[in-house]
């Protein structure tokens, strides 16, 4: 079978990697507009069950990518002017450039072609392909050339946000949640590769437009951040420049698409579903849609339709409830200014339910922002504020991984990982 796939993102590499391990005689390859390392944005977050995926799937890359990541403990969520909370567990993080040339290396090691600089506007050149992936992001240009045969919604956010990096090296994923005149402005951070991490600055419109945003050059704007945020940042410096690419303020749009197939094309990763980016989900989706279409081809033989048809309906059915709760997560990002004044009230006081820590009630919020909790998940929340209940929680979870990465077949359990902060120069936790 002869195989275009257009984009090689993590979805479009994954896919060529994966299908090339079922059937080296299959004809693959990878067309990308860009030259090779170049990407826009910093770091990815993924959990233990992708890891899983990476190492049922191909171990060598699994390994590589491990080997490349970084362990982060806990969220801990700073609000002004009433402390901080901690949210318990743990995650990982890369560099997304990292990701990219680690997928590369291993789809050309399998034999799959490889082009760069090479922008697709028209599959005509490409007719006598079986099969051709449209794996080229949110602004497909393969999906839009179809025109409404894929049966495709855009719906756009009205929170503007930006993505940028820090020279600020995190150990736990944070959020900051800051009161100016203009109303509460926020971001999340989190490692992303040696001396790095990456800091998604995000408000409401109101907000942006009141801090001049709308108005200020790329320097000017990092200047502003900078000191909204100096306290999280600890004196270290924003960046905005990433491989050639400068950061743009821009606003979220969720991509839906009625059919994932049209004809002999099909989409994967963000060209057939986008998900906001507060569920850090969407290289994880990426990865599982190539691993699931790799198979379904593989099990379907010669039958290609019969292959699209499964991947559709399978597909769509196990994102249903990741798009659903990513939507409600950006939904009441978009509200959070109301939650940030119930729970912590003016500038330099506390408040919110019952005269619990402004911090904490709303770190509790939202962790629960996707539905109802039980009455008994609050007072664990409370408990977990505790410092040596933390310390027994990093306890359990290492022990947790030692055994994840025996079972994977890691070739060694993960290194031990430096302790997340309690106390410094962001203030401690009210708990």
């Amino acid at each position: 079978m002869r195989i275009v796939c257009v984009g090689g993102g993590p979805a479009g590499f994954y896919f060529a990697i994966s299908t090339k391990l079922r059937n080296p005689a299959h004809d693959v390859t990878v067309i990308e507009r860009d030259p090779p390392g170049a990407t826009y944005g910093w770091g990815v977050v993924y959990w233990d069950n992708l890891l899983d995926v990476f190492f049922r799937n191909d171990p060598p890359s699994a390994r590589d990518i491990r080997a490349q990541s970084t362990l982060w403990q806990e969220q801990r969520i700073s609000v002004a002017g009433a402390g901080a909370a901690h949210l318990a567990g743990y995650g990982f993080s890369m560099q997304r450039a990292a990701l990219l040339e680690i997928l590369a290396r291993r789809a050309l090691e399998l034999g799959v072609n490889v082009e760069y600089r090479h922008e697709v506007d028209d599959l005509r050149p490409y007719a006598d392909a079986d099969l051709i992936v449209a794996a080229d992001g949110a602004n497909s240009r393969v999906r839009q050339a179809a025109g409404d045969a894929f049966g495709t919604s855009a719906t756009t956010g009205s929170n503007p946000y930006i993505w940028l990096g820090t020279d600020r090296l995190l150990d736990s994923f944070a959020f900051a949640f800051e009161r100016t005149p203009a109303g509460w402005i926020w971001c999340h951070a989190y490692p992303s590769g040696t001396g790095l991490s990456t800091c998604i600055v995000e408000s409401t419109r109101r907000t942006w437009e009141g801090l001049g945003f709308d108005e200020r050059g790329d320097v000017d704007t990092l200047r502003e951040l900078e000191k909204i945020f100096a306290e999280s940042l600890d004196g270290h410096a924003l960046i905005s420049q990433c491989r050639g690419t400068t950061a743009r303020w821009q606003r979220f749009t969720e991509i839906t698409n009625e059919r994932w197939y049209h004809d002999n094309v099909v989409l994967l990763g963000d060209a057939a579903h986008t998900t906001h980016f507060t569920l850090g989900s969407g290289t994880a989706l990426a990865i599982v849609d190539a691993v699931m279409l790799a198979q379904i081809l593989h099990d379907n033989g010669d039958d290609l339709s019969a292959a699209l048809r499964s991947f559709d309906v399978r597909g769509r059915r196990a994102l249903h409830p990741v798009q659903a709760a990513a939507r409600t997560s950006m939904a009441w990002f978009e509200q959070v200014d109301c939650y940030l004044d119930h729970d912590v009230g003016g500038v330099g006081g506390v408040g919110g339910g019952g005269g619990d820590p402004g911090a904490v009630s709303f770190a509790y919020a939202m962790a629960g922002r996707h539905g109802p909790q039980p009455p008994w998940r609050y007072q664990v929340h409370r408990a977990t504020q505790v410092p040596a209940v933390r310390r027994a929680l990093r306890g359990l979870h290492a022990g947790g991984r030692w055994w994840l990465a025996r079972r994977r077949g890691e070739s060694t359990p993960p290194r031990t990982e430096p302790a997340v902060r309690t106390s410094g120069a962001a203030p401690r936790s009210p708990g």
